[in-house]
């Protein structure tokens, strides 16, 4: 690893991690502000979705789990902010090395005394500890905004801790694999719509696949690897699933390091 490569990609990052940051404490905030009014009337929701499809309920998080409860509640919660959590993570895969190579000023860092595995490690920690620093604060505020609003019900700790201990994880794979479809890219002025299409298209990979009863569609997404209700009903995840996601990434930067050092990179002539 180069320290001066990893510092630069890091204060470039800051402005994104303040961003991703506050907008996932907000909805923190948001939605657990509203927890004391819907436990609530949380009995009457429950008739009403006793007449939902069980397919349809799994698919949007909602099967399986007493909403009333704090942890039930929060599971409505974290899946919200799996998604968020996914975009910030695709973004930054297919920003890694996407966008100096369209902008045709990877070839001033390549010319460099500075290998390429150098190179792609050091974003690649960089990236690692924006999402880090952001995941701190998923961490902080969930804690924080559950004991402001739970309205004195109890909630076992220890669930909350095993669904926020493999957010790192769980946005790895989206990093990862980003990071790898990137460098199938030739050129791309903006790499917003690809972390889009990956963040947003795992979730509905999942959704669907729980609609479709279709078990192979939600192996091939951490959504269903990290179900947070899957977590509220065993508090644990499923072993099985989890080593998948450790699959993928491992995968994906073994082929993002085989194709990168042999990548020809673009210069302006």
């Amino acid at each position: 690893m180069k320290i001066n490569i990893y510092r630069f990609e890091l204060r470039r990052k800051r402005n994104s991690i303040l961003g991703w940051s506050a907008g996932a404490a907000l909805l923190i905030l948001l939605y657990m502000g509203f927890y004391p009014t819907f436990a609530d009337h949380a009995a009457v929701l429950q008739e009403t979705l006793k007449r939902f499809p069980r397919e349809y309920l799994e698919a949007f998080g909602m099967a399986g789990v007493d909403l009333s409860s704090v942890m039930g509640y929060y599971s409505l919660v974290m899946t919200l902010l799996q998604i968020l959590l996914a975009l910030q993570a695709s973004n930054y895969g297919f920003g890694l090395l996407l966008v100096e190579e369209s902008r045709m000023i990877a070839d001033f860092l390549v010319s460099k005394p500075v290998t390429r595995a150098q190179i792609l490690i050091s974003k690649l920690l960089a990236a690692l500890t924006a999402l880090v620093l952001t995941d701190g604060v998923v961490w902080a505020s969930s804690f924080l905004f559950i004991e402001l609003f739970r309205g004195g019900r109890s909630y076992d700790p220890r669930t909350l801790l095993v669904m926020l201990a493999v957010i790192p994880v769980f946005q790895a794979v989206f990093l990862s694999v980003g990071l790898a479809l990137s460098l199938l890219v030739r050129r791309a002025r903006n790499v917003t719509p690809y972390g889009l299409m990956l963040g947003f298209g795992g979730y509905v990979l999942n959704a669907f696949g729980d609609l479709l009863g279709d078990v192979k569609l939600e192996l091939i997404t951490p959504f269903h690897h990290f179900d947070p209700t899957y977590v509220v009903q065993h508090n644990a995840y499923e072993a099985s699933l989890v080593l998948l996601s450790g699959a993928m990434i491992a995968g994906s930067l073994a082929f993002s390091y085989w194709r990168y050092v042999r990548r020809d990179i673009p210069a302006v002539v």
